[in-house]
């Protein structure tokens, strides 16, 4: 299946770019996500007539990430969480615990915005979390989990 991205895609393309997908992906995925159109001819003209009003919008998309990235570049946040004594927490901190946290910081961040590859943190510790705000834009903030409550 053709279609062209009407957004950046990552691992896939950029705005604008007439790619091949697999069917399922492009009509269950990127169609209903906004993130692509069939690539028809009427489609194709309606892209180029549109295409500098999405390029601004991506543009102010980037711009208001970079905003976003300094407010949060070289932050610490600390999760208290109750441990054992060896420092092994009882249950994890995870996405969702480190975007609250952030939050109540005052920093507007989603769960989904946060990067744990290695998955959840276990232990005490002071650990690096890479927090993904746009397709071009990330930052690596210090989350420090502390015994406590």
């Amino acid at each position: 299946m053709d279609i062209i991205l009407l957004k950046k895609v990552g691992g896939l393309g950029d705005l604008g770019d007439k790619v091949a997908v697999r069917p399922g992906f492009g009509r269950n995925y990127l169609i209903p996500q906004g993130a692509a159109v069939p690539a028809t001819e009427d489609n194709l003209k309606a892209f180029e007539a549109r295409r500098a009003e999405l390029e601004a919008q991506a543009a102010e998309a980037v711009a208001y990430a970079e905003q976003r990235r300094e407010n949060l570049e070289g932050l610490t946040v600390t999760i208290p969480r109750k441990a054992g004594d060896e420092g092994r927490l009882f249950g994890s901190v995870g996405t969702a615990d480190i975007a609250g946290a952030l939050t109540d910081a005052g920093y507007e961040v989603a769960k989904s915005e946060v990067r744990l590859p290695q998955g959840a943190f276990r232990n005490i510790g002071e650990y690096e979390v890479e927090v993904h705000l746009h397709s071009d834009v990330s930052v690596v903030i210090l989350v420090e989990v502390v015994p406590g409550d």
